[in-house]
């Protein structure tokens, strides 16, 4: 419609030319640049509508009433497994996002050293102290030690409702990035730990890994318990090279950026991310993984789990601080539980769509989060912090949902 009013436009400025009162050139050549930007963006607006979510309904819909005969816990129970010596904040801001929202109660499983750290910036959150890092795990003791803390975790788990990996939870910058087939070559060599260089080189690449057999042994402890799983920073860079830890389960979610996304496809789709077909790309990928949730985070998100494809396109912040996708995580985890809890309330007839829990999800936590920032951003500006956005996300659901 814009271009053939443009091309209208063109014609009364030919006629207008003729009677000498046409604009000078330069100005025709930006009008019609115009017109032909406009021209496109017209279209890619309307491309994006068919797969926009109805986010706020959705977000009416699944967070629950207030009800005084409900106990503690019965509001979702997130935990976090994620949180290092370099990054306390990440595991931090996920955990905190959810009680924020509405859970009721949030774990941390982080590394002893990152322990006491994470107490202190809240009395909210209870933090388990068991995750191990190489550093401090001898060769003899790793066995021991990675079966020990899977079993520390695994204790708990059956009272989760959802399952946040990877918030900061770290990674080496030159071994991690070979860990598993370090691991294989390890075993495909035999190495003699009778040689004091091969029984150096042994330890420092076995316990290098050891953090994250750890993590794989959660993943898969958390997945025959059919318990959710969000998979973010750290976790995903682990996940893309162990596609099989989440390969087939409905109830994973992946969270890439623009860069944990392109390493995503590169490694599943064998090519280059095509923002031209954006949505069949992701519908594809989502697909080949056996059909798990991805919400791949950019400009406006996109939501697929290899059926569907839905967008959320709010307006959130211009402001780009780091942690935001850590409030992201913590949101999708408490809406995932509650969406979640109302399908097995009403037996699967929600009036709602989709109502694939993970979807629905996604969409309420993407949604929150952009509207959170934008408010945040409002009183902001400039000095806009992650800290801030979350103190948003409660007045944030106020709004679209009221409590009373």
């Amino acid at each position: 419609m814009i271009v053939k009013h443009g091309m209208n436009y063109l014609s009364v400025l030919n006629s207008a030319r003729n009677h000498k009162l046409a604009p000078p050139l330069a100005v025709l050549r930006r009008q019609q640049f115009l017109i032909r930007v406009l021209g496109v963006r017209g279209e890619n607006i309307m491309q994006e509508s068919k797969f926009e979510a109805d986010a706020d309904n959705i977000l009416r819909a699944i967070t629950p009433v207030f009800d005084p005969n409900r106990h503690k816990g019965q509001a979702g129970k997130v935990a976090v497994i994620g949180g290092c010596r370099e990054y306390t904040g990440a595991p931090y801001f996920a955990a905190i996002s959810a009680l924020k929202i509405g859970a009721d109660l949030s774990h941390v499983f982080c590394t002893k050293d990152a322990a006491p750290v994470i107490k202190s910036y809240s009395p909210e959150l209870i933090v388990h102290p068991v995750l191990e890092e190489s550093y401090s795990v001898g060769d003899r003791d790793k066995d021991h030690i990675s079966r020990r803390v899977v079993a520390e975790v695994d204790k708990w788990m059956e009272g989760f409702d959802c399952l946040v990996v990877g918030p900061g939870l770290g990674r080496d910058p030159f071994l991690l990035c070979i860990g598993m087939a370090v691991r294989k070559l390890c075993r495909s060599m035999q190495m003699v730990r009778s040689s004091h260089e091969n029984n150096l080189f042994a330890v420092l690449l076995w316990n290098t890994v050891a953090s994250y057999d750890c993590v794989s042994e959660i993943i898969k402890q958390a997945r025959q318990a059919s318990i959710p799983i969000i998979i973010d920073g750290d976790g995903l860079f682990h996940v893309t090279d162990n596609l099989g830890l989440v390969s087939g389960y409905p109830l994973a979610i992946l969270t890439p950026n623009v860069n944990e996304y392109k390493r995503l496809v590169q490694k599943v789709l064998n090519c280059e991310v095509n923002d031209q077909d954006a949505h069949g790309q992701l519908l594809s990928l989502a697909k080949q993984i056996g059909g798990v949730t991805i919400l791949r985070k950019g400009m406006s998100d996109l939501i697929s789990d290899g059926e569907i494809v839905k967008s959320v396109s709010n307006y959130g912040s211009p402001r780009r601080c780091g942690g935001q996708g850590d409030i992201l995580s913590g949101s999708v985890a408490v809406f995932l539980s509650w969406a979640r809890q109302l399908i097995l309330a009403n037996e699967g007839n929600l009036i709602i769509s989709p109502t694939n829990p993970t979807m629905l999800g996604c969409i309420a936590g993407s949604a929150l989060l952009r509207k959170a920032a934008s408010l945040a951003f409002e009183d902001r500006k400039r000095s806009t912090l992650t800290t801030d956005i979350i103190e948003c996300l409660g007045r944030s659901l106020e709004d679209i949902c009221p409590a009373c």
